[in-house]
Parts: C-alpha cells; structure tokens; sequence
C-alpha cells in the first residue's frame, strides 16, 4: 500500500511538473524588466506621426496609449498592456477608430517570445493583424517598434523620445 502511495505521488508530481513546462506562457520574466520603455515616443509612419505614450511599471504591468495623428486629424487610438502571468509576460493590444470605434472584436494576445535588457518580443497566440509585435531601446533617444505583420511582412518603426511636459 505504501508503494502504490508513494508510485501515484512520484506520478502526480512529475505530471504536474510536465504540465508547468508545457504551458507556461514563455521565457520566465518581470515586468520590470520593461522599464526602459517608459516614455513619450513619437515618430513618422508614412504620413502620419506615430505616438506611443508608455507609464511607468506598476502593480505587475505596464500600459501604453498610442495615438496616429496626420493632416490635423487623428486615425487611430491604440491600447496596449503588458502583464505579468505565469512567471512569464503577456501583451493584450487593441484599435479604436476616432469614436472609439473598436477595429477589431476584441484585443489580441500575445505571449513572451525573447528579452532582453533592451528589448522585448512577443509573439501572438490567437488571429489578429500581427504575427509578432517586439520594442527594442539601441540607444538612449532612441525607441524602435517590431512589427511582423499576419501576411508575414515585417516592419520597423523609428521612434524618438520627446518631452510632453
């Protein structure tokens, strides 16, 4: 009886153990790890300016407001959250038309990829416009978006940081 106690234990640990590596989220991280990315970043994306608005790191996230604005109008609102989840960080992001028109029925997820000390990637888990969406920080001014897009073309945003204050 004891060995059959001590064999189901042994098997329940070890699956549980399987189970944790299976389905964590991605490479073990904090958010605070993201710091770097707080900021007011803007930049050209064609003939609009890009706006990324990041907040500092706090209660386990991170958030960003990003606003395209071009011929005194603006396009388009974006909400963007990193979350700290299962050891590991998830980004939930989503569009809004002037109106706060949703472009889409729902956010999309995305899930750890890589990190880095300057730069992050995460890589999506369900359908949406992107296949992967990654930030890298190369120099102090200097803020650049990753964006690998559904039909797998890939682009990079330059951003600079600039005061709001």
């Amino acid at each position: 009886m004891i060995v059959k106690k001590l064999v189901f234990s042994f098997v329940t640990f070890v699956s549980v153990f399987v189970a944790s590596i299976v389905f964590a989220a991605g490479p073990s991280a904090k958010i605070e790890q993201l710091s770097w990315m707080t900021g007011n970043w803007a930049g050209a994306l064609g003939p609009n300016q890009l706006e990324e608005n990041w907040i500092a790191v706090e209660g386990r996230s991170l958030a960003a407001m990003v606003r395209m604005t071009g011929d005194d109008a603006t396009s388009m609102f974006e909400m963007i959250t990193i979350e700290e989840e299962a050891g590991s960080l998830v980004l939930h992001i989503q569009q809004w038309d002037p109106g706060f028109k949703p472009r889409t029925s729902g956010a999309q997820r995305m899930e750890l990829g890589e990190i880095t000390a300057s730069s992050v990637l995460f890589n999506a888990t369900d359908e949406g416009g992107m296949k992967s969406l990654g930030y890298s920080h190369p120099e102090n001014e200097v803020f650049i978006i990753h964006v690998e897009q559904a039909s797998g073309a890939k682009i990079d945003i330059n951003l600079t940081a600039r005061s709001i204050w």
